[in-house]
């Protein structure tokens, strides 16, 4: 069984949360974070769609939990859209899962999404071509103080944040023929107009939860997110996941992992609920210590340049064990 027809009970257990570094590998170029970021844990799993489903049983389909029994996932549509992509994008498919990760959480042609930390949209390009004509898509970057918190965050580089929304809503004019809005925002600047049927935060929560104690930044993120979205709107995390036992201050985000248990606490915290996890993007493979960073791991390799056996360890390992969360807006 799969998306496309009944969605399975969620195991509600607690899981927990992990931090990561700026842009995953990290900070050459930040704008393009998720691009850099984005290289998602490579792993010999071939499981049918049924397979790693688990969501919420109160609804048939997935977008009766965004409101609207009219928008389901379409996977002849995804399926064309993601055959259309070039050879670039397509050579990380089997790193990013975006086939199966995009039918987890239930996003449908027509959709409204906001999309966190966009980049250079690799991930964006497939929505606004899927999302279709009467889709929107919505990019959010971090809260321009939230910048002035990394180590390249100078005066002059958060100033050039100001324009951000423009320019990648220029930029993200070009990667479609169809005529979906677009709309860039910031965390501080999204509208709490409850306009959004689904969010996504892909490999975006990490610094979020890293400088957090410093100015809320994650707690004020998924305040923000809640107000943006409908009644009962879904929001999906992919994020390197940490252990479960993992010492709390390593997995601060800092070092590219959360625990799942803290990423759905927060979530939890934020008016949310988890009615699904899948694993669809988990590396079992991936066992790191308090010694470790996701950095380590392709496709950064950032320990390994001048030593080709720890290199070819850490390719034998791949990329990083990620969490896959789908979440509902409560009440």
């Amino acid at each position: 069984m799969t998306l496309r027809s009944l969605i399975l009970t969620a195991s509600a257990a607690a899981l927990a949360l992990s931090a990561c570094s700026v842009d995953d590998e990290s900070v050459p170029n930040p704008d393009t974070e998720q691009d850099v970021i984005g290289a998602e844990a490579s792993v010999d799993i071939d499981t049918d769609r049924a397979d790693v489903v688990e969501a919420d049983a109160d609804a048939n389909m997935r977008g009766d939990l965004a409101g609207d029994a009219d928008m389901t996932f379409d996977a002849d549509a995804l399926d064309a859209v993601l055959a259309a992509q070039d050879d670039s994008a397509k050579a990380r498919y089997d790193a990013r899962n975006p086939g199966e990760t995009l039918e987890f959480f239930g996003i449908a042609p027509g959709m409204a999404v906001g999309e966190a930390l966009p980049g250079g949209g690799w991930y964006s390009r497939i929505l606004l071509d899927y999302l279709g004509d009467d889709g929107r898509l919505v990019g959010v970057d971090y809260a321009i103080p939230m910048w002035s918190e990394f180590d390249f965050g100078d005066d002059d580089f958060v100033a050039s944040k100001e324009s951000w929304p423009e320019t990648w809503v220029a930029d993200a004019r070009g990667w479609t023929d169809n005529d979906a809005d677009i709309d860039a925002y910031t965390f501080a600047t999204l509208p709490q107009d409850g306009s959004l049927d689904a969010f996504l935060f892909i490999r975006a929560l990490h610094n979020l939860a890293r400088f957090d104690a410093s100015g809320n930044y994650m707690a004020d993120a998924l305040a923000t997110v809640h107000g943006s979205l409908k009644p009962g709107g879904m929001v999906g995390v992919v994020q390197h996941g940490a252990p479960d036992d993992a010492d709390a201050a390593w997995a601060d985000g800092s070092a590219g992992y959360l625990r799942q248990a803290d990423v759905v606490a927060a979530f939890e915290a934020a008016g949310f609920e988890l009615v699904g996890e899948s694993d669809i993007n988990a590396n079992p493979r991936d066992m790191p210590t308090t010694d470790d960073a996701v950095w380590r791991l392709p496709p950064r390799l950032g320990t390994s340049d001048d030593n080709a056996e720890l290199r070819a360890e850490m390719e034998e390992i791949g990329e990083s064990n990620r969490m896959t969360l789908l979440f509902r807006k409560a009440g």
